[in-house]
């Protein structure tokens, strides 16, 4: 790659922080993955400078500056691009550190060298700087300081510490999760002795911090062409067990004949084949088919597995709301919709788990549409429900799945829907201050009468009128008293 390459590479809102640096009397280098991505020949999604200036020195020069990190010497710049948007520049003094299991170091020293400051990064492709004050009339080569052979390991496809490997480890554990990252989405392999490291520093991994290891596990698996690659290095060096044990209890597990792979691999392949927005529900949804095992059959793994799924997010710290669409996901993920009443009395098309009652799936009617799009969470959730039914056939070669089924049930979706159907008590045509006029006491009891009105629309929607409402309401509290 040529200098005008890589200058091109640099936005001008980028090279302007530099040369206000400069100007001030300080270096300014470019570090970090933008230079690995200019290398790369991609754009670089941030830009990080490190220099030789102190926090205070920084917040002088940029006075409305972010400085949340100032103690810890990163200092936040926001400037214009060429079409007036704001951007943000990361300026680092250069400096040493020590993690222990936050997120911030719990120990910086600033140094006066750039060279002391690559030397303490992670890898060595990320330990290279690009020289921002002196980036005209320079090769390609000698534009990019690069100490650790960090171009070569680039070129040779593979994650490597800089100097040696277990002291790296041990400075951050994360940095083991950040190897298996490195190697899945770049589809590069680790070299022997940096993942040999890492299982050396495993009791500091499990000291971690869960949101530590939850950021680079979404990664993995949101920025990875193939998260499985990722997943399976995580397993292989043992940081699975530490924080996802669960997943290793499918290892070797067999399926019945409808199935090619064992449970882990099964979850593999589903998660390559996952769409982003159901990717954790693909890897989860036969979490529970190890603890469910009778014969070839697993029944309610799926009600199971919404609870594991549950125990797992909540351990790694995943919001209330992403626990519950996963877990719903989960929860569902076997339904079965009889597109062909006669091949399903024929048995032909009954799917392995038989959770719901025959009777009950055969029939199917309007009310039982309305149930289902209301325990998945609404139409959206439907939505990826299919997705999910979608990659887990896909990762399967013996699936036994019809898109007839997916087809039929989105057409009865709609065809229910257009009848305006009600799917929460806040689309009854009632109010709970209309309970209160007719004397239904204020609190638990407004809710619990609400609710079982829904449930008297969902069966027929014709009842979803305010009289006829008022007077159900009415029979059920006099029934109570």
């Amino acid at each position: 790659m040529s200098d005008t390459k890589i200058r091109d590479k640099i936005p001008d809102y980028v090279m302007n922080v530099a040369r206000i640096l400069s100007k001030e009397g300080y270096e300014s280098h470019l570090v970090g993955g933008g230079v690995r991505d200019i290398i790369l020949n991609k754009t670089p999604k941030d830009y990080d400078i490190a220099t030789n200036a102190l926090p205070d020195n920084i917040l002088k020069i940029f006075p409305k500056a972010i400085a949340t990190g100032a103690k810890f010497g990163s200092v936040i710049v926001i400037v214009k691009d060429d079409k007036g948007e704001p951007m943000q520049v990361d300026i680092t003094t250069y400096r040493v550190e020590e993690y222990l299991t936050g997120r911030w170091p719990a120990k910086v020293e600033f140094i006066p060298s750039l060279e002391g400051d690559l030397s303490r990064r992670d890898f060595t492709w990320n330990a290279m700087a690009i020289d921002l004050v002196e980036l005209s009339g320079k090769s390609a080569k000698e534009l990019v300081i690069d100490p650790f052979g960090g171009r070569d390991d680039l070129k040779r496809k593979i994650v490597k510490a800089v100097g040696e490997p277990v002291e790296r480890m041990k400075e951050d554990a994360l940095r083991a999760l950040r190897a298996c990252r490195f190697a899945s989405v770049l589809g590069f392999e680790i070299e022997h002795k940096t993942k040999s490291a890492i299982g050396q520093v495993l009791e500091m991994i499990d000291n971690l911090s869960a949101e530590r290891v939850r950021d680079e596990f979404t990664k993995i698996l949101y920025l990875s062409p193939r998260p499985s690659i990722g997943l399976e290095l995580l397993r292989e060096t043992g940081i699975l067990e530490i924080w996802i044990p669960e997943l290793l209890e499918g290892v070797g597990l067999e399926q019945n004949k409808y199935h090619a792979f064992d449970v882990f691999k099964h979850s593999m392949r589903a998660v390559d084949a996952a769409e982003d927005s159901v990717k954790l529900a693909a890897l989860f949804h036969d979490i529970a088919k190890p603890r469910t095992k009778e014969g070839e059959h697993f029944y309610r793994h799926d009600v199971l597995g919404a609870e594991i799924t549950e125990e797992i997010m909540k351990r790694l710290r995943f919001s209330k709301r992403e626990i519950e669409q996963v877990k719903t996901l989960v929860r569902w993920h076997m339904f079965y919709f009889p597109y062909d009443e006669e091949d399903f009395m024929r048995g032909k098309a009954i799917r392995e788990s038989e959770l719901q009652e025959k009777n009950d799936i055969a029939k199917w009617k309007d009310a039982a549409i309305r149930r289902f799009v209301k325990n998945v969470g609404g139409e959206d959730a439907v939505d990826e429900l299919i997705k999910l039914r979608i990659a887990d056939a896909a990762s399967n070669p013996k699936s036994a799945f019809d898109e007839r089924e997916i087809l039929a049930l989105q057409k009865r979706i709609a065809e229910v829907r257009a009848k305006d159907m009600a799917l929460k008590v806040g689309d009854l045509d009632i109010s709970g201050n209309d309970l209160l006029d007719i004397g239904v006491k204020a609190g638990p009891e407004v809710g619990e009468v609400l609710r079982k009105l829904l449930d008297v629309v969902l069966e027929d929607p014709t009842q979803n009128d305010k009289q006829k409402l008022m007077q159900l309401a009415k029979d059920m509290t006099s029934h109570c008293k």
